[in-house]
């Protein structure tokens, strides 16, 4: 099996907002952080509407019940039969209907991925605060992800903010501790 590296993808991800429609095709987070091709990936994703429940609806700051576009992710090596993720986002509907195209799952994988689909919506990505646990999967986890026994998995809970600090986007991932390596380098400020 192979692993994946996540180091520094929230960076390269917003880098690549303004490059063209055949760059961002060729360099998504999935290819740099694993080094492999975009034509290497199985990628499947479901889309539905419907009502905030009350903890996701705090997470966005808008009242339960408010209409989000809820996009469920699935994503694995060609050559695997198991998945490398399983996901769900969410967006505010009222937000990203102003763009159709971004209500088409047909369009998934989107080139340059959920930064540069708001970036059509004149959103600029500012923060993301990505929480990560690990914990034993449950057993429908067990079965999705094809996990043998005893093996831990991340669950990562992802927060995108704007340049206003409203939070346009927030997803829960499941990742199988046996395919993922997770890096995180942080750039400190010098001294003068």
């Amino acid at each position: 099996m192979k692993v994946v590296r996540r180091n520094d993808r929230h960076h390269r991800e917003k880098a690549m907002v303004h490059s063209s429609e055949q760059e961002r095709r060729q360099n998504g987070s999935a290819e740099t952080d694993t080094g492999h091709r975009t034509d290497e990936f199985a990628f499947s994703t479901e889309y539905e509407t419907g009502p905030a429940t009350e903890p996701v609806a705090k997470v966005f700051g808008v009242p339960a019940g408010t209409q989000l576009l809820q996009r469920t992710y699935r994503s694995r090596f060609v050559d695997e039969d198991v998945p490398l993720s399983t996901g769900v986002s969410y967006l505010v509907l009222d937000t990203v209907s102003k763009n159709p195209d971004l209500l088409d799952p047909r369009n998934e994988p989107w080139p340059g991925g959920t930064m540069h689909q708001l970036s059509t919506l004149g959103i600029e990505v500012d923060q993301v605060v990505e929480d990560i646990t690990t914990r034993l999967p449950s057993p429908e986890e067990i079965d999705q992800l094809g996990l043998l026994p005893g093996t831990a998995v991340f669950a990562v809970r992802k927060t995108m903010r704007d340049i206003n600090g409203q939070v346009v986007e927030f997803s829960d991932f499941v990742l199988p501790g046996d395919r993922h390596r997770l890096i995180y380098t942080t750039q400190l400020e010098r001294w003068t």
